[in-house]
C-alpha cells in the first residue's frame, strides 16, 4: 500500500516572492502599481516562485519586470508577508507571500507578460480596495512607504 503524504505535503505552504511597487507624486501622493492575474484578471501585486540563485527581494523585482515592466530599487527585507489559497486548475495550492517595496523608477516600453496582463497604478487606498486577497489588501492599506514596514498584527506566519 503505498503512503499518503502527498495528502500532507499539500497542506503545507509553498513560498512564494512578491513586490509592493509603489512611486510618490509631484504632490507627495504615494501609488501602487497593481498588476491582474493572467486567469482570472483580479487584481493583485507582481508575485511568484523563488528563483534559483536570486535572493527573494531579487526574485521579487524579477517578478515586477516581467509581469509590469517595472524597474528600480527593491528593499532587501520583506515588508509584510501573508498566506493565501492560489487557484490552479483543478485545485488550490497554500502559499506564503514574502512582500518586498520596490520604488519605482521606471517602465520599460516593452516586457515579458505585457499581452497577458493589465497593469494600472492607484492610490494606496485604491489599490488596496482594489485587491481581491484580503490578508493583502490589509498589507497595502497598512502600509508605511516612510517606515517600510506594516504593523506587526497584519503578518500572519
Amino acid at each position: 500500500m503505498a503512503k499518503t503524504t502527498a495528502g500532507k505535503r499539500s497542506a503545507e505552504p509553498k513560498i512564494q516572492i512578491g513586490a509592493i511597487p509603489f512611486r510618490r507624486r509631484a504632490d507627495g501622493m504615494v501609488e501602487i502599481m497593481l498588476v491582474t492575474t493572467r486567469e482570472t484578471q483580479r487584481w493583485i501585486v507582481p508575485k511568484g516562485w523563488p528563483i534559483r540563485g536570486l535572493k527573494g527581494h531579487e526574485a521579487a523585482a524579477r517578478e515586477a519586470m516581467e509581469e509590469a515592466g517595472l524597474i528600480g530599487e527593491i528593499g532587501k527585507k520583506p515588508v509584510g508577508r501573508y498566506t493565501y489559497w492560489k487557484r490552479k486548475t483543478d485545485h488550490f495550492v497554500l502559499c506564503k507571500v514574502r512582500l518586498y517595496l520596490l520604488e519605482v523608477k521606471q517602465q520599460l516600453p516593452t516586457w515579458p507578460e505585457q499581452a497577458q496582463r493589465r497593469c494600472l497604478w492607484f492610490t494606496q487606498a485604491d489599490a488596496a480596495d482594489l485587491i481581491d486577497e484580503p490578508a493583502l489588501g490589509a498589507i497595502v492599506a497598512a502600509l508605511d512607504i516612510k517606515g517600510a514596514g506594516v504593523p506587526e498584527s497584519l503578518l500572519n506566519a
